[in-house]
């Protein structure tokens, strides 16, 4: 039943150089690739040979009948039932096509938490500019600064025809979000009998590099502008975060400040970063765990295991839908899976490391990207006795009014302790919108005062 992609001997090779060869990245002589054996993100065009895994032909080019501007997306496959479902039972059967952290759930969980495996639909779309711009970077795009920066590049995918670790996370990082957007990311830290608080965190988002016409050098350096405000719990509440998220963070780190409402005052937050505790998530989720991974790689050796077929969250228009109520997602240990669905897709495997006389709390992790998207679909963390501590999914869906492939939830499970962090719940809450009318301008500390003296 093993799926792993086969590689040349070549291609294994330069794999597993990592980031040895920094300059790698532009492809000029494979951009036509791009509209054969290729999508234009750079995935395999092509199904699998078993046929359960169908070839891609343009993802979701429009919203479903009925859909509105505004409205939680609906799911465009309503009639799809499950196929199977993997269980604490049958597990072991489909052990090649699981991740470390997957049965790890199905052995602490496995008289309540299961997948129901879904026909595999490639759904995921982008605009038709981020393709053109994407075949573009094909063309220019090169890493800098040890991997910590890229340059020559603009609006797309900066490295389709990925060959090492760094150029693969890039590609996640600067995956399409549109410019601006506002949306309510929702958390729940359930405690392991399942008693929870909502913390209601309600966000704005800007990416100039996702502007027409704009490259990296346009940006000043700055790939997100990002405001973080909690409405919810009462001890929480008027707490706010102001980030401005660089592209190269050890050119310049990340900048951060917080509003505290009980001091009235703004305050640089250089600890938003790295291991430190994401907002109101009791520990169980740090800072760079957002999106599934954000900030600096510079504490972590990086590399690419290879290609494999695997059953990941993918389209959870059901978790997304308009209505559901946090009773219903939250089950002691885990979400509730009657929720979610799983397919089988190809995805690349990552392994970081971390380095000798850095620190982290993770001593390894790796990562599972969606080879049509690029988003980090799982993460398997390691602790420092290189035991498993936690399991990270993401559900996501094409927002296809953008269109983007991206979560709408994510959980993160400590295996250890029994409890987990899960956010991104706007079911009850207006649904994300894209392209809204922003500028730097109402991203700056001035403009945090502002709104925390409202």
């Amino acid at each position: 039943m093993r799926t792993l992609t086969k590689f040349t001997l070549a291609t294994c090779v330069v794999l597993a150089l990592g980031i040895g060869q920094t300059w790698a990245g532009a492809k000029p002589d494979q951009v036509q690739r791009l509209n054969e054996d290729l999508t234009p993100m750079g995935s395999e065009r092509a199904g699998n040979a078993a046929g359960t895994i169908p070839a891609w032909t343009g993802g979701i080019t429009e919203p479903p009948a009925g859909y509105s501007p505004g409205d939680h997306h609906p799911n465009p496959f309503p009639d799809d039932q499950p196929l199977f479902r993997i269980t604490g039972a049958n597990y072991q059967d489909y052990a090649d096509n699981l991740s470390p952290g997957q049965m790890g759930l199905f052995e602490k969980y496995g008289d309540t938490y299961f997948m129901d495996v879904y026909e595999s639909r490639r759904s995921a779309s982008f605009p038709e500019h981020i393709y053109e711009m994407t075949i573009k970077n094909g063309s220019t795009a090169k890493l800098a600064d040890a991997g910590e920066g890229v340059v020559d590049a603009a609006e797309g995918f900066p490295f389709p025809f990925p060959e090492n670790a760094y150029e693969l996370m890039w590609n996640h990082k600067l995956k399409f979000k549109d410019i601006g957007g506002v949306r309510y990311n929702n958390q729940v830290a359930p405690t392991t009998d399942g008693k929870f608080t909502v913390t209601v965190i309600r966000e704005e988002l800007l990416g100039l590099y996702y502007k027409r016409g704009m490259t990296i050098a346009d940006t000043n350096n700055i790939l997100l502008y990002f405001f973080q405000e909690v409405e919810s719990p009462a001890r929480l509440a008027g707490n706010i975060l102001l980030v401005h998220e660089t592209l190269n963070q050890t050119v310049q780190p990340r900048q951060a400040w917080i509003y505290n409402p009980g001091q009235r005052r703004v305050r640089r937050a250089p600890n938003v970063a790295y291991d430190n505790p994401g907002t109101g998530s009791d520990g169980l989720r740090t800072n760079d765990m957002t999106d599934m991974f954000n900030g600096a790689m510079d504490r972590f050796d990086w590399k690419v295991v290879g290609k494999k077929e695997m059953y990941i969250p993918y389209n959870s228009y059901g978790a997304h839908a308009e209505g559901i109520g946090y009773d219903e997602f939250v089950m002691p240990g885990h979400l509730n899976p009657n929720l979610m669905r799983y397919e089988l897709h190809r995805v690349w495997i990552i392994d970081a490391t971390l380095k000798e006389g850095m620190r982290h709390i993770n001593a390894r992790r790796t990562f599972y990207l969606d080879e049509d998207s690029y988003q980090i679909v799982l993460i398997d963390h390691y602790d420092g006795r290189l035991q498993l501590w936690r399991a990270s999914e993401c559900h996501s869906i094409n927002y296809y009014d953008v269109p983007t492939t991206w979560s709408t939830i994510e959980a993160h499970y400590d295996l250890q302790s029994g409890r987990y962090v899960a956010q991104g719940f706007d079911n009850q809450y207006p649904a994300q919108t894209f392209n809204q009318d922003m500028s730097p301008a109402q991203f700056t500390p001035q403009a945090l005062r502002t709104r925390g003296r409202r």
